[in-house]
Parts: structure tokens; sequence; C-alpha cells
């Protein structure tokens, strides 16, 4: 196996993270915004007020984006046991 192979494994790797983790990490940044444009107008300072809201979100973002999301974690592990044997030899 080369270097640059691995490379280029690893780049796919955290690529794949990467989007894997872009719909519940926007979601709760975009709840999170807007509870504190709330809180800011309305000056409730509730520190635990945010919290319920961005779990709903993360639930509602994981229940929609979760099948793309295990699809191409599975499309990947799949392609990766594939070339496994390809760079053994």
């Amino acid at each position: 196996m080369t270097p640059e192979a691995v490379l280029d494994i690893g780049h796919e790797a955290l690529m794949l993270t990467i989007m894997l983790a872009a719909p519940l990490l926007l979601s709760a940044l975009a709840v999170g915004l807007f509870i504190g444009v709330f809180q800011a107008a309305t000056q409730i300072q509730e520190m635990t007020l945010s919290f319920i809201p961005k779990l709903i979100a993360l639930a509602l973002a994981l229940m929609i984006a979760g099948p793309w999301m295990l699809r191409m974690l599975v499309e990947f592990s799949q392609r990766l046991f594939e070339e496994i044997p390809g760079m053994l030899g």
C-alpha cells in the first residue's frame, strides 16, 4: 500500500465525516441562533431554554437525513472492503 493510497483513504474518510456531521451541526446552529435572537429580543436569560428546541431539531434532522447518512456510510465501507485485496497486492 502506497502512502498516496493511505492519504486518499484518509481524505475520503474526513470528507465523509464532514458530510455526515453537517446536517446535525447546521440544524443545531440554526436553532441556537434563532433562540439566541429570541432571548435577546425578549431579554429572557435562561440558559436551558435552547436545550429542548436543539434536541428536537437534532432528532428531526436525524430522521430526515438519517437514511442518506447511513447510505453514504455503507457505500464508503463497502467500497473500502472491496478495495482491500487490491491494496494488499
